[in-house]
């Protein structure tokens, strides 16, 4: 049976109290607010409870918590947030709107359909690539355009990334009191503290580098939804600071790991990749990990707190603590690089590489990306360079291949697999990632897609005529690479891996 509402809210469940016409009035209720559906509208009223957590103990502070989240989701959803408009009235007799002294206030939105949400999309198998590379764009933006953290605030500092990390381990015990699970969490909390020894100064550094923003602070894939087929963001945290001004790469390890609990591991990995692509911060993977483990244990303590107060199995804890364990122990990395000439396939037979990697472990350095991003020019930009000239003249790719050597070099020492993609036209290229990999001592591998020229040339036009690809390759481009590729040796074949 529905516990008894409030007056207030059973009285809101009346249609004809809303100012906009509405058939019907659908209430959702979570542990700190009642969500009224009406129409083609939505109104979300805060409880006046006071968690651990939060506090909407007083009518004022719910008033400045209905600003706060009109204020900060219209940093990426304006479309929806419209106004905090003010409830007065006795609570049998309410009036949304009216004059007089407010005896609540409400978040006004426009509604969108629920099928759209992208947690419901993925438990559909319906959560396709390109939806989650326009993700990765959409998140990317938004966080270059947020508020960045003052060095004198405590938000990012190492001391604050390791407090709610070492909360976890205060309180799953308790939560989790078998054997079993108590050396594992051990084995968990001791992993935690080692990997936040290392990390401090790179915590420290990312601050001061301007990476601790004004984030979204609950960005999982249900509070993503799709409108008119973009991606848009909502129902950020209004209620914290700490939760919210975090490390960018806190906020994109939420998303890698639901993800990864959502069992999309490929679609994990390729929104991460996505996301470095368009940000080229491939400094957030060193620590990528720890803030994934984070996530995790926080969604164990969740789940095992429901999982309690409704009297049921632990099972949805103890996969969020396997999934934590995964990550503390990733595959061995490997080293890829591709060869072949403009639209022989490199990008597709990588990408898919991305897409089927069950451990979401591996990187992709496109030389295309990369190459505009040494000289400042936008991915899909035309940098109206000449065949040898511009950035594609002999020492801007000299430099380009430096830096995809230096960035390949210390993403393996991080311990990620990583793909280069690039065309590897000349020997010399390949035998020095082929030496970085027995440097950094993993496997090497080269992946050759073939195709005819004609399929080329056609492949390259159609790139061209579509305008959006980083790579700017022409049919003289194409010839000029056919007639100086260097195919691979006896022995680079034998490296060649397997499809």
């Amino acid at each position: 049976m529905r516990q008894a509402l409030p007056p207030l809210i059973e009285a809101l469940l009346d249609p004809r109290r809303y100012p906009d016409p509405a058939a019907r009035v659908e209430l959702i209720e979570t542990h700190a607010s009642w969500l009224l559906l009406a129409g083609e509208f939505a109104y979300k009223i805060k409880k006046p409870v006071i968690l651990p957590f939060l506090d909407y103990g007083t009518l004022e502070k719910r008033r400045l918590c209905c600003e706060a989240e009109l204020r900060l989701n219209r940093r990426f959803a304006p479309q929806l947030y419209l106004s905090v408009v003010p409830i007065v009235g006795p609570p049998h007799d309410p009036q949304i709107n009216g004059a007089g002294a407010a005896i609540e206030f409400a978040v006004r939105m426009h509604r969108f359909a629920e099928a759209g949400r992208l947690d419901h999309l993925c438990a559909r198998g319906q959560l396709q690539w390109r939806q989650v590379s326009d993700l990765a764009a959409t998140v990317a933006t938004f966080h270059d355009g947020a508020s960045i953290a003052a060095l004198p605030t405590r938000f990012g500092e190492p001391a604050q990334v390791l407090a709610p990390a070492l909360e976890n381990f205060d309180e799953l015990p308790a939560l989790l009191p078998g054997t079993a699970e108590q050396r594992r969490l051990a084995r968990l909390a001791a992993w935690t503290r080692s990997e936040f020894d290392r990390l401090a100064p790179r915590f420290a550094a990312r601050k001061a580098a301007g990476c601790v923003r004004e984030c979204h602070g609950d960005l999982h894939l249900g509070n993503l939804v799709l409108i008119d087929g973009r991606v848009t963001l909502f129902d950020c945290i209004e209620f914290s600071e700490d939760l919210r001004w975090i490390d960018v790469a806190s906020e994109m390890a939420f998303l890698y790991v639901d993800l990864l609990d959502q069992r999309q591991p490929g679609l994990a990995c390729w929104l991460l990749n996505e996301w470095l692509a368009r940000t080229g911060d491939h400094d957030a993977v060193q620590v990528l990990r720890f803030y994934a483990v984070y996530r995790a244990l926080v969604r164990a303590k969740v789940a095992a707190i429901r999982a309690r107060q409704a009297n049921t199995v632990l099972e949805q804890a103890q996969d969020y603590l396997a999934l934590a364990e995964r990550l503390i122990e990733p595959p061995a990395p490997r080293l890829i690089i591709t060869h072949g000439v403009a639209g022989c396939g490199k990008s597709r037979a990588s990408r898919q590489l991305l897409l089927s990697d069950q451990a979401a472990a591996t990187l992709r350095l496109r030389s295309d990306v990369e190459r505009r991003r040494l000289f400042g020019i936008a991915a899909t930009c035309n940098s109206n360079s000449s065949i040898n000239g511009g950035i594609y003249a002999q020492e801007a790719s000299e430099l380009t291949y430096q830096r995809l050597h230096e960035l390949a070099q210390e993403l393996l020492a991080a311990g990620w697999s990583v793909i280069v993609d690039a065309a590897f036209l000349e020997r010399s290229r390949r035998a020095a990632f082929r030496a970085l990999a027995t440097q950094a001592g993993v496997p090497f591998f080269i992946v050759a897609p073939q195709a005819t020229p004609a399929e080329l040339c056609a492949r390259v036009r159609r790139r061209l005529a579509k305008g959006h690809d980083a790579s700017e390759a022409t049919p003289a481009v194409l010839e000029q690479q056919l007639a100086r590729i260097e195919g691979l040796s006896t022995d680079e074949r034998e490296q060649q891996l397997p499809d």
